[in-house]
């Protein structure tokens, strides 16, 4: 029978202590949960077009319209934005595409907060709108529920074509959603379904 020397017992003595403290801080532990009021969510903005480096840009606090131009490179050709239109600033998912043509740029919705939903400088053209839901979804930036389309749902884990549809014709029947809670009234989605679903959701006024 093999027996264990003095220095080789404190060793295994160590060693076990050592998991039964690692066993302990899994099994009792519970780390608290971030401080909400110390969560920054960063803002999510894409810029596009006529810049030098277009592209998807996160800034810890919403950006003016100039602020996201410039992270962007700054504009292609030379141009000045007035004081109003690049000090204003933007929301989280917004999309930015900056041309020398664009036929709907006054008829895109707002995303300016008191602005305008195109800006027109020296021939060219801002156009503000919505970044496409995919990128949205990466992002986990909420999808507008009066606004998103068939296909953008069926980009949603647990929404097929059928169920985007009943989504679509409830809106529709009810002359859009008042709130996300809502959902729950679509036939096909109960509780369970709807808690997985309300973080890709928001009301857009």
């Amino acid at each position: 029978m093999k027996y264990f020397s003095l220095g080789q017992q404190w060793v295994l003595f160590a060693l076990a202590f050592f998991l039964l403290g690692i066993l302990t801080l899994k099994f009792y532990y519970q780390p608290s949960p971030p401080s909400s009021e110390g969560f920054v969510k960063e803002v999510v903005v894409e810029v596009s077009g006529e810049v030098l480096n277009p592209g998807i840009y996160l800034f810890q606090n919403p950006p003016t319209l100039g602020e996201a131009i410039e992270r962007a490179g700054g504009l292609k050709e030379k141009a000045q934005l007035d004081a109003l239109s690049s000090s204003t600033s933007l929301e989280t998912g917004t999309l930015l595409v900056v041309g020398k043509e664009s036929p709907q740029i006054h008829s895109s919705p707002p995303l300016l907060k008191g602005g305008r939903g195109g800006i027109e400088q020296d021939d060219l053209k801002i156009r503000i709108s919505r970044m496409a839901a995919h990128k949205l979804i990466v992002f986990s930036i909420p999808l507008d529920l009066n606004r998103v389309s068939i296909e953008d749902l069926c980009l949603i884990p647990g929404i097929g074509e059928s169920l985007a549809q009943k989504i679509i014709n409830h809106r529709g029947r009810r002359r859009g959603f008042r709130s996300v809670e809502e959902l729950k009234n679509v036939n096909g989605i109960g509780e369970k379904k709807f808690q997985s679903l309300k973080m890709y959701f928001a009301i857009k006024n």
